[in-house]
């Protein structure tokens, strides 16, 4: 099960690079993962300090905390 989150925190990081801040909902439908996965992805890049969440209402808006390859 850690190398499936290890490969959805990749996937998460990858589309966060190239879209920039987005909500968990769309997270999950550009990723293309399950939402279960999404958020032990996202648990998992967070914990790591690489991401930025802010709650928005009852919306949660994720960014990378780091600036974007160019």
């Amino acid at each position: 099960m850690e190398a499936e989150i290890g490969e959805a925190a990749g996937t998460i990081w990858q589309y966060l690079d190239k879209h920039g801040e987005t909500t968990l909902s769309r997270l999950k439908r550009g990723a293309k993962l399950p939402e279960q996965v999404v958020l032990l992805g996202v648990g998992w890049l967070a914990r790591e300090g690489k991401l930025k969440l802010v709650r928005d209402g009852r919306t949660v808006r994720v960014d990378l905390r780091e600036g974007r390859a160019a």
